[in-house]
């Protein structure tokens, strides 16, 4: 039933897009974005180009994604045959006194970027997350505690990001059909890696630190490097970015997280000056986690019995293996522009492979909403133009 909603807006989502475009008169295409940037570009992703000099630009991005069911390799897992009785395996792994059924994460993120010189741009994205994971009890717990399981609840800052982009290469200035530019970033840890286990109906337990997966943050100062293409022909662009992060030490807990590859690919259409459809393939590849939290190795959080650190892991959620794995998505959305220099963008990420390290949950779908504003400084090369930067078609096949 979960799946119901996504495919329910997806189906909207398309069928007024084809209205639209079979309906819409016949006008020259212009870019949603300014033309040094390339055009048009992908909210969810970096973007392929840097915009024009000396100008600000604002994007505030709610998300959701929802994960339900648990998958080990490419095969779903029944959450009851992971349900039993620990101490009486013979082993630390196999059975589990709870379990996650589905998780909810829902993120803000406010990024705010400048660009410097008709090369250089650069911006902090702050972020905010609330995660919510309903577990299920094995029948001991049930008797013990008379629920049937609790939900693990996190939720504040997550990591900050400051990234920047130079252009490498453009085949025009001004008004590129073709650049490349390098992508570098450092993610601070401020997001916590203290969250307690709160929510647990056993007071014993509400002291422990909840599992890796409900942590706000890294911990560590991670960089990013990566590469993006763009290109365009209107009323088409399209355009792909690698992005490779490094989680280069142990953080104050004693584990990192895994090193993370994304590849995306996209394509965008601009059936009308301010309306436009993209489509994404979106592949990512993470490792393991290393190391182990300095609570669950002396015994203090996440064991059977407490204080006993040879003693079974309460649930999946401890077991480090249990983390990464590689995930192919597409992504498919709108773009509008109500005003100059406003772009709002909504998108639907659907899985169409997932072969993970699990036991774990499966990731279902994530919906993004975006706001992306443009600010005009008086260094700009747009600044008085008419409507502040707004653009009419000229000669050129972009119509900038």
């Amino acid at each position: 039933m979960h799946m119901m909603i996504p495919r329910r807006w997806l189906a909207i989502l398309f069928l007024g897009a084809t209205a639209l475009l079979w309906g819409g008169v016949a006008q020259a295409y212009v870019g949603l974005c300014c033309g040094k940037c390339g055009g048009n570009m992908p909210m969810n992703i970096p973007g392929g180009g840097v915009p024009e000099t000396h100008e600000f630009r604002v994007k505030i991005m709610p998300m959701t994604m929802h994960m339900e069911g648990l998958r080990d390799g490419t095969a779903s897992i029944d959450p009851d045959s992971l349900l039993g009785m620990p101490l009486m395996m013979g082993s630390p792994t196999g059975k589990y006194m709870a379990v996650p059924t589905s998780m909810d994460m829902h993120m803000l993120n406010v990024i705010a970027g400048y660009s410097f010189t008709d090369d250089l741009f650069g911006a902090v994205m702050l972020m905010g997350k609330r995660n919510r994971m309903p577990m299920r009890f094995n029948d001991m717990m049930q008797t013990l505690t008379g629920e049937e399981g609790f939900t693990m609840k996190s939720g504040g800052l997550a990591d900050t990001m400051l990234m920047g982009k130079y252009r490498l290469f453009a085949d025009d200035p001004l008004i590129p059909s073709q650049q490349m530019s390098l992508l570098f970033a450092l993610s601070l840890p401020t997001g916590s890696i203290d969250e307690r286990n709160a929510e647990h109906p056993l007071a014993v337990r509400r002291q422990e630190l909840q599992p890796y997966g409900m942590q706000l943050g890294s911990g560590t100062f991670d960089p990013t490097l990566g590469l993006l293409y763009q290109a365009s022909t209107s009323p088409w662009w399209w355009g792909m970015d690698a992005r490779y992060t490094a989680r280069l030490y142990d953080n104050k807990r004693g584990y990192r997280l895994g090193n993370e590859l994304l590849l995306d690919a996209y394509a965008m259409f601009q059936f009308h000056p301010s309306w436009l459809v993209h489509a994404q393939l979106n592949a990512r590849h993470q490792g393991r986690i290393r190391g182990e939290m300095d609570e669950f190795a002396d015994g203090s959080s996440g064991h059977v019995t407490a204080g006993d650190p040879d003693s079974p892991a309460t649930t999946l959620l401890w077991e480090t293996d249990n983390y990464g794995g590689a995930q192919l998505f597409t992504t498919l959305g709108l773009q509008w522009q109500p005003l100059p220099l406003h772009i709002v963008d909504f998108s639907v990420g659907l899985p169409l492979y997932r072969n993970l390290n699990g036991p774990q949950l499966e990731e279902d779908y994530r919906l993004m909403l975006t706001w992306y504003v443009e600010f005009i400084t008086k260094k700009s090369r747009r600044y008085g133009m008419t409507g502040q930067g707004a653009v009419t078609p000229g000669d050129s096949k972009l119509g900038f």
